[in-house]
């Protein structure tokens, strides 16, 4: 079983990053290339901070936005059903179908922009989990974006079939992509209802053979995941932080690995 408390982010430096007048707080850690890790729902939980540490420690400078809830949180249920509710209604995100693209993904992209200038390289990765799951496909309109990791994508969440973006960004997206050659790695654990197969379709018609998207089974999942996973969430679905199972051969242990490998055949310099 995990602990129930707290992470301090001592091991962080803490940063304000101005982005087109907007100003957010980033958590940094490690050397090497860049790569933004966007949090899950309910915010930078110890889990998310987990796998920040994991990316540094892998050789790359982990950058982790502060874009809801309070970082460093244990995810309980009901401080969790309020981030949600109030994430739903800001206008920064774009939660149900309709909505087209998130307006927080252009500060992503900025920030996308200022960490390829620091760290340097052939450019940055960009994960997203749950709620930012697919910001990293979005943030694949900046440059300097070569390899986008989208982890159970769970927006739009009343349409599994269509994707958390406007038509013209979607073609845009879509000719980078292929313009450029970059390659999207995806998860999803088989039985996600907030993440179903139809979603991965519809990357996979979207983008074609560049979509690379790995399923799960649902026994793979962690049985004891935080309170807000366990009674809210209520289905296998956080890959590589609520539901991963630290242990030798183990399927999400090994989707951690492969998405480190990823960023690793990406970021580094030939």
């Amino acid at each position: 079983m995990r602990g129930h408390s707290d992470d301090a982010l001592t091991d962080f430096s803490h940063r304000l990053v101005e982005v087109d007048g907007v100003t957010k707080t980033v958590h940094v850690a490690g050397s090497g290339p860049g790569v933004v890790l966007m949090p899950e729902m309910p915010g930078i939980s110890p889990d998310v901070l987990r796998f920040a540490r994991w990316i540094r420690d892998a050789g790359f400078t982990v950058y982790v936005p502060s874009l809801f809830g309070r970082d460093g949180a244990y995810p309980t249920a009901e401080d969790g059903e309020q981030v949600v509710r109030r994430a739903c209604v800001s206008a920064e995100f774009r939660a149900f179908a309709g909505g087209g693209t998130s307006p927080v993904t252009r500060w992503l992209r900025g920030l996308a922009r200022i960490a390829h200038t620091e760290c340097g390289g052939p450019g940055v990765g960009a994960i997203g989990l749950c709620f930012t799951g697919n910001f990293a496909l979005t943030m694949a309109l900046e440059p300097a974006v070569v390899a986008p990791v989208v982890n159970h994508p769970s927006l739009p969440l009343d349409d599994q079939g269509a994707l958390e973006l406007s038509d013209d960004d979607a073609t845009a997206v879509r000719d980078r992509i292929a313009r450029d050659g970059v390659k999207v790695l995806a998860y999803r654990f088989e039985g996600d209802r907030w993440c179903t197969g139809q979603r991965f379709a519809a990357y996979q018609a979207l983008l074609g053979d560049a979509f690379d998207g790995r399923v799960l089974p649902d026994s793979a999942a962690n049985t004891d995941p935080p309170p807000f996973f366990r009674d809210l969430v209520g289905t296998p679905h956080s890959v590589v932080t609520a539901h991963f199972v630290d242990s030798d051969g183990h399927p999400t242990r090994r989707a951690r690995d492969e998405i480190l490998a990823f960023l690793a055949d990406r970021l580094t310099a030939r």
